[in-house]
């Protein structure tokens, strides 16, 4: 083969080459803009729809009163949205209705939908198939189904496309022997030398499978769902994997990228977002929020994240694991946990990511400890366990602790042991949705594992003169994005306190308790005796009514023995008609415990979960679950939104209802008076708050001095009452 016949064919491999990356662009842009019209569309009907709830008083708001708004209600536009589908030459027949004030009231209605429209995030409601949302979905499952490799392949795509095309224009001469030998040495030279460079860098893209890639991604983006029933199926078992390909290729509706970042300072800000991230080792894709959180980790080395509850904080954990695997900075991970969470651990890195899990639990913990240290990957652990590893032997140097409050207390083995761990690790990352749950100083010591130097020490917390000082203070090691803030598509949460009064055998067996000084027969006194027990039989109307509307139920007590007269209660009731699932208690086998809600969040129809909060209200995915009842309130805020945020989180589709049960005048209402303050301390210094800047000291309410508090108070109460009524 001669020379000339050489540098065409390998020109026009390059060519070839470079016209297939760019169809991978362009059929990856194509069907990006399709899930965007969609998506345009379902948000254009969801802002008519709310423009049709919105009096046309409104447009008198936008006019600063310039528009005739009475004469519009009179001739029946009475919404919004009537005027803005209306025309103007339709408004003008409205009697007192000029051009002008026509034309007012179409500019104003239009403003307001503008104003709508970036309000109004893209929501897909499994109980109202309507054709826009079926194509939308239609047109994501691709995205879906491929998962993060076709956002690979578009960027190797873009890239290879980027480095031939200059290339092959340069070489364009080598085409031809004639027009090479007419070209002048200069052009000649850097013809044959782009071609060579040309020529390498296809040579490169054949060793790493480039040319596989592209054609694996033209295969995926042809893929849809047999039909639209597998759509929805899929949407309503993997309703987050469809949102987080939403958000990649449309805004949402909704975007902030201050609450994206945790409202963290702009420097600190820019340092996060220069922070590479590899996710090679991914099998997921990652949400902006949940990008950010782990570049966060991975810049600042040594911090809490500290997300609300659903937001995926595991996810991001996991994506700091893989980027220092990938680009070989680490090899070995160590992740420590309740137990009850260890085997979700296990499975999220396992379906999540290319790491292995090492269970160092149980009977086989040294066998898997010793495979671990030889092969690397993410042991996983629980807090009572951690103790048999050895800190200065074991080879982790990336340190993870979920649930993170456990070690709040400095002093506790467990504390101690992690203090130990991550005093040798590189890399600490502490989870928790509650940083603290009744006192500042709990904060403080999370932190002191950390970065201690952030903080004076723990007797001059005043020295920090607000919240808003303390959250500036805070910033280099805690991160915190709230649900309101980054998930806009998660459906509503609805909380209903329903308060029962006492029936008389309720009452008899709440004045014992009281005079017997027992607190925790005070709060469980509405079930002692179940047959007379008001708060059971509106438990049993709440969970038939759902069940009724094909719904799953949580619910949710702090004692074993209620759930335990729930179970029989709710069980007669329904008659057979709905299984009952649990309950899981703090004494459950954590693979039992996860075959539980694996069967609960399977079972095809209606079904009722029963756990103490205090179990399952942690680590759990809950998602199946649409109505959530508490038994009675909680001497730990955290602990209720923690049960909430098992079914109110990412990948939830339905609104979810909360419903309390309380009794009037009694400890319920008692505690949540005093529980408000430590909703109120949490809020300033954790959670973004302008509002709250009160002194710790003042809402410092511990769970003991809860309980006497309002022992006393009952105790009081009732003997005023004796006396006033003998």
């Amino acid at each position: 083969m001669g020379q000339g016949r050489a540098r065409r064919e390998a020109y026009d491999r390059g060519r070839q080459a470079a016209a297939a990356a760019r169809q991978v662009t362009a059929d990856y842009r194509a069907a990006a803009e399709r899930v965007r019209a969609q998506a345009g569309l379902l948000r254009e009907e969801a802002v008519l729809t709310a423009l049709d709830a919105m009096p046309v008083a409104r447009i008198r708001d936008v006019t600063e009163g310039r528009a005739r708004v009475a004469a519009l209600e009179g001739a029946d536009y009475r919404t919004v949205g009537r005027v803005h589908r209306a025309e103007v030459y339709e408004l003008l027949r409205v009697p007192g209705i000029g051009r002008v004030s026509a034309e007012q009231a179409k500019s104003a209605a239009a403003q307001l939908a503008r104003a709508t429209a970036e309000a109004t995030a893209v929501r897909i409601d499994p109980d109202r198939r309507e054709p826009a949302a079926t194509a939308l979905l239609e047109a994501l499952y691709p995205f879906v189904a491929a998962g993060p490799s076709l956002p690979t392949a578009r960027q190797q795509a873009e890239a290879l496309a980027d480095a031939l095309e200059p290339l092959l224009t340069a070489a364009a001469p080598t085409r031809s022997a004639l027009r090479l030998a007419l070209s002048g040495r200069r052009q000649r030279e850097q013809a044959l030398a782009a071609l060579a460079e040309a020529a390498a860098l296809l040579a490169g893209a054949d060793a790493d499978g480039t040319r596989e890639v592209f054609a694996q991604a033209t295969t995926d983006l042809l893929r849809l769902p047999g039909t639209s029933e597998q759509a929805w199926w899929e949407f309503t078992t993997r309703a987050a994997e469809f949102y987080t390909a939403l958000g990649q290729l449309d805004h949402l509706g909704l975007d902030d990228a201050a609450s994206a970042q945790g409202h963290l300072p702009d420097d600190l800000a820019a340092q996060v977002r220069a922070q590479p991230l590899d996710t090679s080792l991914l099998r997921v894709s990652l949400r902006g929020y949940q990008a950010f959180g782990a570049r966060y980790a991975l810049a600042r080395r040594r911090v809490v994240l500290g997300d609300e509850m659903g937001l995926g904080k595991t996810v991001q954990a996991i994506a700091v694991m893989t980027h220092l695997a990938a680009t070989g900075e680490q090899r070995h991970f160590l992740v420590v946990c309740p137990a009850s969470v260890l085997v979700n651990w296990e499975r999220e890195i396992q379906s999540r990511s290319a790491l292995g899990a090492h269970r160092l639990h149980g009977p086989d913990r040294d066998l898997a400890a010793d495979a671990w240290r030889r092969h690397g990957g993410v042991a996983v652990t629980t807090f009572e366990t951690l103790r048999h590893l050895d800190a200065a032997a074991g080879p982790a140097t990336v340190l993870v602790v979920d649930e993170a409050h456990y070690v709040k207390n400095a002093a506790a083995q467990r504390s101690r042991q992690v203090a130990a761990h991550a005093q040798r690790c590189g890399h600490v990352l502490f989870l928790t949705g509650t940083p603290m749950e009744n006192r500042l100083a709990e904060f403080r010591s999370l932190l002191s594992y950390l970065q201690p130097d952030l903080l004076p020490d723990p007797g001059r917390l005043e020295a920090l003169p607000s919240a808003v000082a303390f959250r500036r203070a805070v910033a280099p090691a805690y991160l915190r994005r709230n649900q309101d803030d980054v998930l806009s598509e998660l459906p509503d949460l609805v909380h209903t306190d329903d308060w029962q009064e006492f029936s008389p055998a309720d009452a008899e067996a709440y004045r014992d308790a009281v005079l017997a000084g027992n607190f925790q027969a005070m709060r469980r006194a509405a079930y002692a005796r179940p047959e007379h027990s008001a708060k059971l039989r509106r438990l049993v109307e709440i969970t038939g009514a759902a069940l009724a509307a094909n719904e799953k139920v949580l619910v949710f007590s702090y004692y074993r023995d209620v759930l335990g007269t729930v179970h029989e209660r709710v069980l007669s009731a329904l008659g057979g008609t709905a299984p009952v699932f649990g309950p899981i208690a703090g004494s459950t086998d954590p693979a039992r415990r996860q075959e539980t809600v694996d069967a609960f969040t399977e079972h095809p129809g209606p079904a009722v979960l029963l756990a103490q909060i205090q179990a399952g209200g942690v680590g759990l995915n809950l998602q199946a679950a649409s109505v959530v009842v508490l038994c009675e309130p909680q001497v730990k805020p955290a602990l209720e939104q923690q049960a909430v945020a098992r079914a109110h989180r990412m990948g939830q589709t339905r609104r979810v209802r909360v419903h309390r049960l309380l009794t009037p005048g009694a400890t319920d209402q008692r505690m949540l008076r005093l529980l408000d303050r430590k909703q109120r301390l949490f809020d300033a210094y954790a959670r973004r708050s302008e509002a709250a800047e009160t002194a710790p000291e003042a809402l410092d309410v511990s769970d003991t001095s809860l309980a006497r508090l309002i022992v006393e108070e009952e105790q009081q109460r009732l003997a005023a009452e004796k006396l006033h009524n003998p």
